[in-house]
């Protein structure tokens, strides 16, 4: 190669390395909590690449965190409607659509969320949010599976043992609704939900 060639791709490399370090990095900016300035740096990266998925699931992601879920479905609705099989972008949908009041929309992207990507980011936070979905519906041994399989995969958590134990209250399975309460209370003494379910519980176990 010629010499002057060969030192012109060098610094075309160099300047585009240079470049490459100056640009926000959208996840970066969602990682240190500013969702605004993510959400500013994708939309710039789906203009220039308008199939970017990552780019979709960090504003998604992000659109969540700000409370803005009409906007987080519409992206989220774009983005599957070029990326169908994206995975992350269908849970976003689905998260979006549970804190828009539409559970059993939300259901359907959620459990196919997680028949995509069972070891997925985000599939014990879709279990919960299964749980809750299956809550309002008043479907308590849909949820209980639900809750259990988000805390087999996330077990310390004390607000979804709470949960579990609400919703076994709910189907009157009282013994191991007790349980679930305990474990709640383990991790965490002083959770009032899990300390006002625990109570109930072992005043209805009384009259039994």
């Amino acid at each position: 190669m010629n010499p002057r060639a060969a030192i012109a791709l060098l610094l075309l490399a160099v300047s585009v390395a240079l470049v490459a370090q100056d640009k926000p990095d959208a996840l970066v900016l969602f990682n240190n909590g500013d969702y605004r300035g993510a959400v500013t740096v994708c939309q710039e990266e789906l203009k220039a690449m308008p199939y970017n998925g990552d780019s979709f699931t960090v504003l998604g992601w992000s659109l969540l965190r700000l409370g803005e879920y009409q906007e987080a479905l519409k992206q989220a609705q774009l983005g599957l409607s070029r990326l169908p099989a994206d995975a992350r972008i269908t849970e976003i949908a689905g998260e979006a659509l549970y804190y828009l009041g539409r559970v059993e929309e939300a259901l359907r992207f959620l459990e196919e969320y997680a028949s995509l990507s069972p070891t997925g980011g985000r599939i014990e936070r879709a279990y919960a949010l299964m749980g809750e979905c299956f809550v309002q519906l008043r479907e308590y041994n849909n949820a209980d599976i639900a809750f259990s399989m988000a805390l087999h995969l996330k077990e310390n958590d004390d607000s979804w043992w709470a949960r579990l134990g609400y919703v076994r209250e709910m189907a009157k399975d009282y013994r191991w609704s007790l349980d679930a309460y305990g474990n709640a209370l383990r991790l965490n003494p002083g959770n009032p939900d899990a300390q006002r379910g625990k109570k109930r519980v072992e005043e209805l176990l009384k009259t039994q």
